[in-house]
């Protein structure tokens, strides 16, 4: 019976929740481990505590079920999206829009020119770190001849990485923040685009003031990206193809899955159009496995060498953890413990909207780490957005504009220190210049008590 389940109280529920940042913060900051351990053994915490607080073992394994279930269409999505990296790369459609861009950048507008060109590369292949850790070290080394700050162009390449790594389908992170709240994808994406695309022209605007480019730049390393890839891959215009069918497919109404399916269906016939030896047993290897470059050029082949269902089983992995982890918070009553009593002070969209905000902030300067700066606050803020009838991708969307982009902001966050590591900019340096990341949550806020583009309960 629901009404014989223990009750928590606002302090249990606090030391328990302080309990489990200790735990992820000294997993993931203090031991720099990736976060599946920390959340296994939060798991097995709360598990402990559940029996010793006089819950049944039947009730803490629903909370398992609780947690997870929500999640099945979500992971079974990352299957695909494994699958799409892989054929898209194969068919030509990824190193074609690289191609493309390449030839958008400008020496008079530098700046301008390299946020938009990773904010295009980035939406095609959904990944941050893999735009900064390639793309990005060629265009620092291009500014830097030009004699321009090394922390505005790791500016300009972090926030197109990240404009790229929001909006696109095929983001871990993007995903993740779906399926937390148990929103749409695909409507997920579009509704993140409400402070998103202000953002990226604020922007662009900003990039553009600040450019102090002189046109005497070396496009050497550029030039050989192109022709390495023009050499391997059949570059055309017929690969925005598959890009146009998924938004169509999106602005139609047609769900994820047979959108995703669709568009991968569509990529292998192109693939076979370009090339009728390619072979059933190669696309069957590259949807399992991945493509895997051999262009002889390094950056290139790291960049290009991505996807397959098995480059996904990481993240659903990480992602069931914290599902399950995020249902013994719930269903045990920890969660509503300690936002019941918060929750009634917040008694407007854009109050509720701006303490998410701020909660996805603190996660990630208290703990580090950009997955459960989404996960912690997801889950706390669930039931109190229904209640307030706010929708799903009300809350996702604020997830996003408050966890996902700050972490790179955060010096002992795991994307300010890989940024570090990989540019050779302190994060203290970029953080002012990453206007996308700073801009999202102000704009969000706005929304939120403006209401404009805030999606309610039917």
């Amino acid at each position: 019976m629901e009404n014989s389940k223990p009750k928590v109280s606002l302090l249990e529920g606090i030391i328990i929740l302080l309990a489990m940042i200790v735990v992820m913060g000294v997993g993931v900051i203090g031991l720099g481990i990736s976060p599946e351990v920390p959340i296994l053994i939060g798991i097995m915490m709360m598990v402990f505590w559940g029996k010793f607080k006089g819950f049944s073992w039947d009730e803490i394994d629903k909370s398992f079920v609780v947690g997870i279930q929500k999640g099945i269409v979500p992971l079974f999505i990352f299957l695909l999206i494994g699958s799409l990296i892989g054929v898209w790369i194969a068919g030509g459609i990824i190193p074609s829009l690289m191609v493309f861009g390449f030839h958008l950048i400008s020496a008079e507008w530098f700046l301008p020119s390299v946020f938009i060109v990773c904010a295009l590369v980035g939406s095609t292949i959904g990944s941050a770190f893999t735009v900064i850790s390639t793309l990005g070290i060629a265009f620092m080394g291009i500014g830097i001849t030009m004699g321009i700050s090394p922390a505005m162009i790791a500016g300009a390449v972090l926030s197109g990485a990240i404009f790229g790594d929001k909006s696109s389908p095929l983001s871990a992170s993007t995903n993740l923040a779906s399926a937390v709240v148990g929103a749409d994808l695909i409507k997920h994406i579009k509704n993140l685009m409400w402070s998103t695309i202000p953002a990226m022209v604020g922007s662009f605007i900003l990039f553009a003031i600040i450019n102090r480019g002189s046109g005497a730049a070396n496009f050497s390393k550029v030039t050989a990206t192109v022709n390495v890839l023009e050499s391997h891959f059949n570059i055309t215009f017929w690969a925005i193809i598959p890009i146009v069918l998924l938004f169509a497919c999106a602005w139609a109404h047609i769900p994820t899955i047979p959108t995703l399916f669709i568009n991968v269906v569509v990529s292998s016939v192109m693939i076979f159009i370009q090339n009728p030896k390619f072979g059933l047993v190669n696309l069957n290897n590259v949807i399992t496995s991945g493509f895997v470059s051999h262009t002889g050029n390094k950056e290139v082949d790291t960049l290009l060498s991505r996807g397959g269902i098995s480059s996904m089983m990481g993240t659903i992995v990480l992602i069931m953890a914290a599902l399950a982890f995020g249902g013994l918070l719930m269903n045990l009553g920890v969660i509503d413990a300690v936002m019941n009593p918060l929750t009634k002070r917040l008694n407007s969209d854009g109050k509720l909207i701006t303490t998410v905000i701020a909660t996805c902030i603190g996660v990630n300067v208290f703990v580090g780490e950009q997955f459960l700066s989404v996960i912690l606050p997801g889950n706390a803020f669930k039931n109190a957005f229904k209640k307030a009838n706010l929708a799903p991708v009300a809350l996702s969307r604020a997830l996003e504009d408050g966890g996902t982009v700050i972490n790179y902001l955060v010096p002992w966050g795991v994307a300010g220190a890989f940024i570090t590591t990989t540019l050779s900019v302190p994060t203290s340096q970029y953080a002012p210049f990453v206007f996308l990341s700073i801009l999202s949550p102000i704009f969000s806020i706005l929304s939120g008590f403006t209401g404009i583009a805030v999606k309610h309960l039917k």
